[in-house]
């Protein structure tokens, strides 16, 4: 992912940037949706830009109403400055973020690996993943097997 691009949502950020929401965050949720993308065919770019975006626009780390909204709502006005995407897989991403606290599933192989790779990061909340909130088939068997590492261990 571009750096620039990367470097700006950082600047921008609410929240410290040790922040459970925050960059490290950001950077596992992209790690889990390589991961899944790469085994389902998942959109890559749209994948990579909910990591960045998904939690960009928090205000704390407890409630926070609205914030998948506010980073759909950044996405958009840097769309076309800071990095591009067709209209179909930006409205991918858009959805993806506004949608991605709901507990909702998807059948839409992008956006349920983008939900997927946040969700496979709960422990970092003291939340353990479950296979009834994976949309994948990739991210319930992550979770099956206790952790990415783990799968890929097998």
């Amino acid at each position: 992912m571009d750096s620039h691009l990367w470097q700006h949502v950082i600047d921008q950020f609410a929240c410290s940037v040790d922040s459970v929401h925050g960059p490290s965050h950001w950077r596992r949720v992209e790690r889990n949706g390589l991961f899944i993308a790469e085994r389902t065919g998942a959109i890559v770019e749209v994948v990579t830009l909910f990591a960045l975006f998904h939690d960009s626009r928090r205000e704390n780390d407890y409630e926070d109403d609205g914030h998948g909204e506010r980073g759909a709502a950044l996405a958009t006005s840097l769309r076309g400055v800071l990095f591009d995407l067709p209209d179909p897989h930006f409205e991918l991403l858009r959805h993806a973020c506004a949608w991605h606290t709901h507990g909702r599933l998807s059948d839409d192989i992008t956006i349920g690996a983008c939900w997927d790779a946040d969700r496979l990061d709960l422990g970092r909340v003291g939340i353990a993943p479950s296979t009834d909130f994976m949309s994948t088939a990739v991210g319930k068997e992550i979770v099956v097997a206790g952790s990415l590492e783990r799968y890929t261990r097998r």
